[in-house]
């Protein structure tokens, strides 16, 4: 049998191989962590290279993205779709082998990761949903779902802030299948980080109630398979590797030093690595009898029968149950979910109360819950603010099998992020929940959803100055306009029930990324819509008012501000001022729309627009053009009750009167 140390070189030269071709990349840790790579994929890990969507895989995260070329060079050599001509063409345009792992690129990439701590906390959400799921589906034995979470980090994932928020909670929720290597090699871009991480992270992570197996040398196979037979016997608790490495192993002149973090080793560099390796084989070349130590694909197959096997006797024993796993496994909603959907919209319509839309939120929530229950959410300490919970809603830790309701505490980031690891694992549909404010501490986890793309559905409530009292480090003002900028992000902010219900389901339905719902504390006044008007709103934009085929004015508004235009509409019509309103709870989603809708709801004819968002006013002037106006608030906000903060910063009937009636156009 080939030597365990000389399989793992595999790497090391493949990694040395593709940064020199690209001239760009991370050799360092590729390098020093390959003899654990090595132990993990050849001895435990279950996967199946010809199968990598098997709902029964084990998860591996490269939290340490920059790495990226240890996992590039693992799927390869395992017998997974991805050529060493792919290799070769690391970092390159178009490449399945970007410079940090992306889902969806090559096949056995699970989560996009690159920014650190990150794919730690979706490692966190992928062995939550394993463990739910678990929970729910399981039945005499028959475990369809029993696999595990393996997670590489390095010093600076324990670092970053985020990875004390999911890990706290990792080890506060038993994630006795997450498994996590820190590579302990001391060193960081910026050199020995022995000068700013002093941090006792081992006893850092036993105060997290993780089980913590420290001084492991991540250079030695045999320790480094006792570790990981350790962590699989505790099913209580997550488990902590600690494992000594060395950055740039085998480099005999730069190993041990940041010179090997983010560069090149450079030709002489690399000869001499090969030689202290004991690798004479050219750049890339692969010798048989390696190739042949890592190929899993025999194994792999041997793997998924196995629990084939099992799935069949759970389909016979179980089938209701079976059908309605597939189902969710598969991510496909319930057949009649459009049809149900909508009459939920239609009976948010047909009631006039007065309602915020966060509580509207949580009317809609309690209506499509008992449809779906791989609904799975939570909020970070503010569940009642929020609305994030509904009557079907359990606690994950009081529920043995029907938990579905997570209290996250204090920790938007962390919660953003377990949130798309949840989703990436399958079987949920994961939403949360915080103040609008708080999505800026959030906010690289929702850029990452978005990335990836995730299908979570992010809950903001207190959307404005609306909130009042809480003054202006609680009152979002460029929020709005922010999470709008981010690409694949759609982000409504709807006006009354109808709208946010269904803004819920589109967000339920969509498919291709994430949702951010934007919701107000105050009351908004019920718009009356014909069923025609109904359908329209999930286009982004429509005429909520209409003025003739010819209005002299358009009035644009988003959540509690349409109340606002409808009410002065009334007043410029009675002034013999023909106006439309347009409602636009999501922008982005009318501008996609084809050209003949948008010229239907906003003719290019009519140039006197005046766009009304209590937010910042920058981003409405494509949609008002040179000679409109626009009403926001570009400054931060005020302690005070909301009614007057709205008349402070004049967000008021008789403002919109009085710009509208000045445009050019109109005063004319």
């Amino acid at each position: 049998m080939t030597d365990r140390r000389h399989l793992a070189n595999a790497i090391r030269a493949l990694a040395m191989d593709a940064v020199q071709r690209a001239q760009s990349g991370h050799p360092g840790m590729p390098m020093g962590m390959a003899d654990i790579a090595e132990v993990l994929y050849n001895d435990f890990l279950r996967h199946n290279p010809a199968n990598p969507d098997w709902f029964d895989r084990d998860r591996f995260v490269v939290s340490n993205g920059h790495g990226s070329m240890l996992l590039y060079a693992v799927l390869h050599l395992t017998g997974y779709a991805l050529s060493i001509e792919d290799l070769k063409n690391f970092r390159q345009l178009h490449s399945p082998t970007p410079g940090h792992p992306e889902y969806g690129e090559a096949p056995g990439v699970e989560t996009t990761t690159g920014p650190l701590g990150q794919g730690l906390a979706n490692g966190v959400g992928m062995a939550l949903a394993e463990k739910l799921l678990a929970r729910s589906f399981n039945r005499d034995g028959l475990d369809i779902v029993d696999h595990h979470t393996w997670v590489f980090a390095g010093d600076g994932c324990l670092m970053e802030g985020v990875s004390h928020e999911a890990c706290s909670l990792a080890g506060t929720w038993g994630l006795g299948k997450l498994v996590v290597f820190y590579d302990d090699n001391g060193i960081s871009i910026d050199g020995e980080t022995r000068g700013w991480f002093t941090d006792d992270t081992p006893a850092r992570f036993e105060a997290y109630g993780w089980q913590v197996i420290r001084n492991v040398d991540g250079h030695d196979p045999e320790e480094v398979r006792i570790a990981i037979g350790s962590a699989r016997a505790d099913t209580d608790r997550p488990t902590l590797i600690c494992c000594r490495t060395t950055i740039g192993f085998g480099a005999p002149n730069k190993q041990g030093t940041a010179d090997t973090h983010g560069a090149p080793l450079g030709d002489e560099e690399i000869a001499a690595a090969r030689a202290e390796l004991g690798w004479p084989y050219p750049a890339f070349e692969i010798p048989d009898e390696v190739r042949a130590g890592w190929d899993a694909r025999e194994r792999g197959k041997q793997l998924e029968q196995n629990w084939q096997a099992t799935w069949r006797q759970y389909q016979e024993r179980f089938p209701a149950q079976a059908d309605e796993f597939e189902r969710r496994m598969r991510r496909e909603l319930p057949a009649d979910f459009a049809a149900r959907a909508q009459a939920i919209v239609e009976k948010m319509q047909a009631d006039d109360s007065k309602v915020a839309t966060r509580k509207a939120s949580g009317l809609s929530l309690e209506a499509f819950g008992p449809l779906l229950p791989e609904l799975l959410g939570g909020s970070a300490d503010l569940t009642g603010s929020n609305n994030t919970n509904w009557s079907g809603s359990r606690d994950i830790m009081q529920s043995d099998a029907d938990g579905n309701y997570i209290y996250y505490g204090v920790r938007e980031f962390g919660m953003t992020a377990i949130a798309s690891g949840i989703h990436l694992h399958g079987g949920f549909i994961p939403y949360t929940g915080t103040f609008l404010v708080f999505s800026d501490y959030a906010r690289n986890a929702v850029r990452m959803s978005a990335l990836i793309p995730t299908g979570s559905i992010q809950v903001y409530t207190h959307d404005s100055i609306g909130l009042g009292e809480d003054g202006p480090t609680h009152q979002p003002v460029e929020h709005v306009a922010s999470l709008r900028m981010i690409p694949n992000l759609e982000v409504w902010r709807p006006a009354d029930k109808t709208e946010t219900a269904a803004a819920w389901a589109d967000a339920i339905e969509r498919r291709d990324g994430p949702t951010a719902l934007v919701l107000t504390r105050q009351g908004t006044r019920h718009q009356a819509r014909d069923p025609e008007q109904v359908k329209q709103i999930r286009r982004g934009g429509y005429v909520l008012r209409a003025a003739g085929d010819r209005p002299d004015l358009i009035l644009i508004a988003t959540g509690s501000e349409v109340g606002l235009v409808m009410e002065a509409a009334e007043v410029l019509a009675g002034r013999g001022i023909g106006t439309q309103v347009v409602s636009m709870p999501n922008p982005e989603r009318f501008l996609a729309q084809d050209e003949a809708y948008q010229s239907s709801v906003l003719p290019e004819a009519v140039s006197a627009r005046v766009a009304i968002e209590a937010g910042v006013s920058s981003y409405w002037h494509r949609f008002t053009g040179p000679r409109g106006a626009v009403i926001g608030i570009d400054r931060f906000g005020a302690s005070a009750p909301a009614a007057e903060l709205f008349e402070e910063f004049g967000l008021t009937v008789e403002k919109i009167v009085k710009i509208a009636s000045e445009l050019p156009g109109i005063r004319d």
